[in-house]
């Protein structure tokens, strides 16, 4: 052997530097760290959580689907239903359950669609729109189908695979149109009524109020929805189970203030007095009534015409035929009368010589007119280039305030619009003080505002027109003349003419002011008109009573009041009283009648019937509020109407009584 040999080589080994034994042993050290993390982590979620996660697989394995709840009923004011329920089958499609896609498939369409009266194509778009959304749950395709079809759905059933019938509670109108507009309708919630603060927590799909009362009160009639557990396989598709069911909680019932006899005597009084119109060679298509209790605002009745009949909301409605409702033009060009406007609450009218009350307060409490001294004098009034005449030119020579307001003479209250124009506002002070021209409170989800024009509303106006002249360069925007405020347009507004725009719910609530405060020395209140009265569990157990305060107390000049009141007493009891005719053979003694005619003028149409009138009572007082478009004078279609109502409320003979047609 020769020179001494490396001990690493004499073994055979490579020595191992200290870098590299360093690196071994923090990768040794990193690799037992992330063991240990996962032993951790396994030992965790199957000892510690390992129960937990059970749980959450088999909830994962659960869909819920909502069971609609049953909406209260809407009760009159004696507690029968005007608005219920019923029972009916759904057809429903299981998509799991259906065909092959192909021929197969089409065919079932095919054979579905003749029994519903569908297209085939309009049903598969229904299933792919319902699978999309939720593709465990079943997908219905026609929620009331009639007695027929289902009868053959369920004797044919292995014609029809996939093909279900589900029991679902739709919502029943017993009366079909009667009080449409009030009572509303229904309609499942849309996207952007999912946005809205009424709907918080409606989840799509639930059937809601859409408008009337159901809109108002659907917080109480809408109920609370059940739920139904769903267990679905790994592919989304439903599988039998035994999965717990929440019921669900029917709605609380509505009892209104509406009066069922008035109010069918009422709308067929209307329907009757555009008839009387129309053979009479008016072209009256549409109106509205109102009768309110003027003690507390109650609606005992409130119509408008045409309507609509609800139960068809239970159905989907077609673009064509929504448009109909609305009154939008069809290819004529021409828009019919629109059944869903409630012309009551949210139809903007002049008001005709129905306003001469409000102007005779106001310009009375502002000292303007002395109501012994006579006015109005010759056929018209001339002011500047300008002529203000009675109807028909009649000449009832100077009159006093009572007489003027008996025979209606216009050109009374031309020269007391005359004579106001130099104090300022007073009219239109009065008019807002007694409820005019703002909207009053009525609970239900829309009502006008309504304008009594002034000043300062044409100063805005003429504004208005003369910025839009500048920014389009052009002559006129078609807003207004852009003129200022004249003594014209007070004389105008002293007979309901004019700019004047307000509805019969605020006229029903000026008159109803005027009719407390005179029962009450001049202290009277402005009341809040309503329908609701409580809210009713099962049973009918009490669960909340509603209350609608007045709006405000106004004290109004109690011998001003008491001329004011005699002369629209006289005009419907005296000989030569715009509405004396129409209440002949009425019992005065026992109901005094106070009454105001009123005949609008609307250019390029007939002129629009007006008559609100007053009868107390002590214990059944009530304000009538009548007016029939284009139906001409107000004695000759309007005030029957009111007749016909005020018979029905007090048990009296019903008989349709045309008054005199030379007069407003």
């Amino acid at each position: 052997m020769s020179a001494i040999e490396p001990a690493g080589r004499r073994d055979g080994r490579i020595p191992v530097s200290p870098q590299l034994a360093l690196r071994v042993a923090i990768l040794g050290g990193l690799a037992m760290a992330m063991f240990a993390i996962i032993f951790f982590r396994l030992w965790f979620l199957q000892v510690l959580s390992g129960e937990q996660y059970v749980q959450q697989a088999n909830a994962n394995r659960a869909r819920d689907l909502p069971i609609a709840a049953p909406r209260g009923e809407i009760l009159d004011r004696e507690g029968q239903p005007l608005v219920a329920s019923r029972t009916t089958n759904a057809v429903q499609i299981v998509p799991s359950a259906l065909p092959p896609a192909g021929s197969k498939r089409r065919l079932l369409y095919r054979r579905l669609g003749a029994v519903l009266g569908m297209t085939a194509p309009h049903i598969q778009a229904l299933v792919v729109k319902g699978r999309t959304a939720l593709p465990y749950a079943p997908v219905t395709i026609k929620t009331d189908a009639g007695r027929g079809a289902l009868t053959v759905l369920a004797e044919r059933q292995s014609e029809f695979p996939g093909v279900t019938q589900q029991p679902v509670s739709i919502r029943a109108y017993p009366y079909g149109e009667m009080a449409a507009q009030v009572l509303g309708y229904v309609g499942q919630v849309s996207e952007p009524e999912l946005k809205l603060h009424a709907f918080d927590g409606v989840k799509q799909g639930t059937v809601v109020g859409q408008e009337g009362l159901e809109y108002y009160y659907d917080r109480y009639l809408r109920g609370r929805p059940g739920i139904q557990r769903v267990e679905v396989n790994a592919s989304g598709y439903p599988v039998p189970s035994t999965l717990a069911l929440t019921v669900p909680k029917a709605g609380y019932s509505l009892k209104v203030t509406l009066d069922r006899g008035l109010q069918t005597e009422g709308e067929k009084a209307l329907l009757e007095g555009i008839e009387q119109a129309r053979a009479g060679g008016k072209p009256a298509d549409a109106g509205a009534f109102v009768a309110l209790d003027p003690r507390n605002g109650q609606m005992l009745a409130m119509g408008s015409s045409p309507t609509f009949d609800p139960n068809k909301f239970a159905k989907p409605l077609t673009e064509s035929e929504y448009a109909a409702l609305e009154g939008k033009a069809g290819a004529s060009g021409e828009a019919a009368p629109a059944p869903l406007t409630d012309r009551a609450v949210n139809g903007t009218y002049p008001t005709g010589s129905t306003f001469k009350p409000i102007t005779a307060m106001g310009t009375l409490e502002a000292g303007v007119i002395n109501p012994t001294e006579g006015l109005g004098a010759g056929q018209c009034i001339h002011v500047s280039t300008e002529q203000f005449c009675n109807a028909g030119k009649a000449d009832y020579g100077p009159v006093g305030l009572v007489e003027a307001l008996k025979v209606s003479s216009d050109t009374y209250f031309f020269e007391a619009g005359e004579l106001a124009n130099s104090h300022g506002n007073i009219i239109q002070r009065e008019a807002h003080k007694l409820g005019v021209g703002q909207q009053t409170g009525v609970d239900l989800p829309s009502e006008i505002t309504g304008l009594v024009p002034d000043r300062a509303w044409r100063a805005k106006v003429a504004q208005e027109e003369l910025s839009c002249e500048r920014r389009r360069h052009v002559s006129s925007c078609g807003i207004s003349d852009g003129r200022p405020w004249s003594v014209g347009d007070n004389m105008h507004l002293a007979v309901g003419q004019g700019d004047l725009l307000t509805s019969p719910l605020q006229m029903a609530v000026a008159y109803s002011t005027l009719a407390n405060a005179f029962t009450n020395g001049g202290d009277g209140w402005v009341v809040r008109p309503h329908l609701g009265m409580e809210i009713d569990a099962s049973q009918g157990r009490l669960v909340q009573s509603l209350s609608f305060p007045a709006q405000r107390h106004v004290h109004l000049n109690d011998s001003d009041l008491n001329l004011v009141m005699q002369g629209i007493h006289e005009a419907a009891s005296q000989p030569g009283g715009t509405s004396a005719d129409v209440w002949a053979g009425w019992n005065q003694s026992q109901h005094p009648v106070y009454g105001k005619t009123g005949t609008a003028e609307h250019a390029g149409k007939e002129d629009q019937s007006w008559y609100i009138c007053y009868l107390p009572d002590p214990k059944r007082p009530i304000v009538l509020a009548v007016t029939v478009e284009q139906g001409g004078f107000g004695a000759e279609t309007a005030a029957p109407i009111a007749r016909l109502l005020a018979a029905q409320w007090f048990g009296q003979a019903k008989k349709f009584v045309a008054g005199s047609s030379h007069t407003f």
